[in-house]
């Protein structure tokens, strides 16, 4: 969130940067995600008409950043409801904060992303035996390359975890992660960003051994009519979900301990009005269907054939199968830089 520097923490130890920095990383790191392709990002504040902030502070602001928060509650929710529909290409059409009549400003972020494949997927229905998706047909998604190292299975503390790569063709990718039976969430998600920044060693496709190489992954030798490069065959389905947290309830996570203490203020640097944070909360959408993906996020913090073939051939074929609850991230390919993260654990139905 830039712009907010403060003793509270707010960007800082959340950050894990000291108070002073933390409004500046967060400005660089609005300036670099505005340079990507198929990103757009956006900065919102709103006050009170009676609320004197810093010149200093506000002059890091982007241009027309700055609103006004009127005091008629229905009409300020609408305003803010209008700027995160817009910023989000619709993807999102409300602001998540709550306003009383004590909040004195309103910070909000927002990121929409939205990318389509390098190779669509084909849809047709998913077979499954994990029993809470085969109760209901599934609209499952298929692929087939010969670029092995699309998927590769790495060792983590918690388990092994396959990560297929989906590329974008505007650099901006996801990878599915799928780990053992009975790896968490959190587990799997925090190695795949452990495999990101390197920490984990991944085999590639062209290096797995024959049989099951991973979770979901099968590498087997087949026999075929003439020659034929190795290829890999991708099983996954299609998803659409929306999730909203309330970042209070993670306040050491996310730095705001201190901040939500309302006896006191905590931003000098921002007002020499005594400011706290009244609640801070997230709504996030992420759908990933057979021709590209798309997610947005907004924070909101407010203060206050025929005949038998002869078969002479020998090939290598890599399937993967995602076909029970996996993770994904969503990812700058170039800068390696997160955007959007999650857990797929109710895929969308197939319409007959």
């Amino acid at each position: 969130m830039p712009g907010v520097g403060g003793q509270a923490g707010l960007c800082g130890h959340g950050l894990g940067l000291p108070a002073g920095q933390a409004a500046d990383a967060a400005r660089d790191l609005l300036a670099a995600m505005g340079a990507v392709r198929g990103l757009d990002t956006a900065l919102g504040l709103w006050t009170k008409r009676t609320l004197e902030l810093r010149e200093q502070w506000t002059a890091g602001l982007p241009a027309g950043a700055h609103g006004v928060l009127t005091g008629d509650l229905p009409a300020d929710h609408r305003a803010l409801d209008a700027w995160a529909a817009q910023r989000t290409g619709g993807l999102i059409d409300r602001m998540p904060v709550l306003l009383a009549e004590d909040t004195e400003m309103v910070l909000a972020s927002a990121l929409a992303l939205r990318t389509r494949w390098l190779s669509p997927f084909e849809e047709g229905p998913l077979e499954t035996a994990y029993e809470p998706w085969a109760a209901e047909p599934r609209l499952g998604l298929r692929r087939s390359s010969v670029l092995l190292d699309r998927i590769g299975v790495a060792p983590t503390p918690g388990g092994h975890v396959t990560e297929l790569k989906v590329l974008g063709d505007n650099a901006l990718d996801v990878h599915l992660l799928l780990g053992e039976k009975g790896m968490g969430p959190g587990r799997v998600v925090e190695a795949g960003v452990g495999i990101l920044a390197g920490r984990y060693p991944v085999v590639p496709g062209p290096r797995l051994p024959l049989g099951h190489a991973g979770p979901g992954v099968l590498v087997e030798k087949e026999r075929c009519e003439r020659p034929e490069p190795p290829s890999l065959h991708v099983t996954t389905v299609a998803y659409a979900m929306e999730a909203s947290h309330d970042l209070l309830e993670l306040h050491r996570l996310f730095g705001l301990t201190t901040a939500r203490d309302t006896t006191r203020g905590h931003f000098p640097g921002i007002s020499a009005f005594p400011l706290a944070v009244g609640s801070a909360r997230q709504t996030c959408v992420a759908r990933f269907g057979a021709r590209g993906f798309e997610a947005a996020a907004v924070t909101a913090f407010d203060m206050a054939g025929g005949g038998m073939p002869d078969l002479r051939h020998v090939t290598t074929r890599i399937s993967a199968v995602f076909d029970r609850p996996f993770g994904f991230l969503a990812l700058h390919r170039h800068t390696r830089l997160v955007l959007a993260a999650g857990w797929v654990t109710d895929p969308l139905p197939r319409q007959e």
